[in-house]
């Protein structure tokens, strides 16, 4: 029998609770939420749902499961934290770009960008999901999130940072010999022009899709289906 999975999507200002792609509830984060919070307040959010396991989509690097790194618009306390001891719910973590990746992934090799308040970034090819960091790659003398998230759309506007977006997706798409590129994140619907060939809009409803297939299994092996890196 299938497990029903609660997704939930951590995020700089929201905590989205998703149980199927259109059923979802939220409460406030923010500088000051940390992780002692976060399992009271998905209990009092998820009341009355029935589920058997978690999917949680953080918005920093997690590897084999466990937060390695604070994040950078909530409170800190976050690395290595127990989220199924606290939670009391078999739980799985995973970046939350590589969350919303996997639940877009259909074929071939997928280069996934998160434009938000960074620059969410996965790779995704034949059940391999690599989580990937190109926020930091230096670009126009700094990196490369502050001129395709929030603050360089802030600080460009919406004509001259599309320019940068449809730059920066081609090259990208050729570096990572990738078939496809999907565009996902807040500012999606910000872009102001046709994407080119191979480069598609995202949904961020794919984000609760992810958090179902992290608990996919291979019928033969019963191992995880997904091989996250």
């Amino acid at each position: 029998m299938k497990k029903k999975v609660l997704v939930v999507d951590i995020g700089g200002t929201h905590v989205k609770l998703m149980i199927s792609q259109s059923d979802t509830r939220k409460f406030d984060s923010g500088m000051n939420f940390s992780p002692r919070q976060l399992a009271p307040a998905i209990k009092e959010t998820a009341a009355g749902w029935k589920y058997d396991a978690i999917s949680i989509g953080f918005p920093s690097v997690v590897k084999k499961g466990r937060i390695k790194k604070d994040p950078k618009h909530l409170a800190g306390g976050w690395v290595d934290w127990d989220f199924g001891k606290s939670l009391g719910k078999p739980t799985r973590v995973i970046n939350d770009a590589s969350m919303q990746a996997l639940g877009s992934y259909r074929a071939g090799r997928m280069l996934f960008l998160g434009l938000g308040t960074g620059l969410g970034s996965a790779l995704v090819w034949e059940k391999n999901l690599l989580p990937l960091e190109l926020g930091d790659l230096p670009y126009e003398g700094g990196i490369i999130e502050h001129v395709l998230g929030k603050v360089g759309f802030d600080r460009l506007g919406k004509k001259e940072w599309t320019r940068h977006v449809l730059f920066c997706l081609k090259r990208l798409k050729l570096s990572f010999i990738a078939d496809t590129v999907v565009v996902g994140g807040g500012l999606i619907h910000e872009l102001d022009a046709a994407l080119p060939e191979g480069i598609e809009p995202g949904d961020n409803r794919n984000s609760y899709l992810g958090g179902v297939r992290m608990w996919d299994t291979d019928a033969r092996t019963r191992r995880p289906k997904w091989n996250v890196m």
